[in-house]
């Protein structure tokens, strides 16, 4: 399915939002996510269906003082 990651489109395989990080390459990486600009819980990305069109943002923190 064609999908929006952070601007971009992208071609993915995946049904939700937690495989579509796997998939992505983000797997075990600490970032904040949204999807369809509403923030989505690293504990719910399983269970955030994803459909054809979504838009999805993936925040990495930021470190420094």
């Amino acid at each position: 399915m064609r999908i929006v990651v952070n601007g971009a489109s992208r071609e993915i395989r995946a049904a939700d939002l937690f495989s579509a990080l796997e998939e992505l390459g983000y797997g075990g990486a600490v970032v904040a996510t949204a999807l369809n600009d509403e923030f989505v819980p690293a504990a719910e990305r399983q269970t955030a269906r994803l459909a054809e069109g979504d838009r999805i943002e993936v925040l990495a923190p930021m470190q420094g003082g």
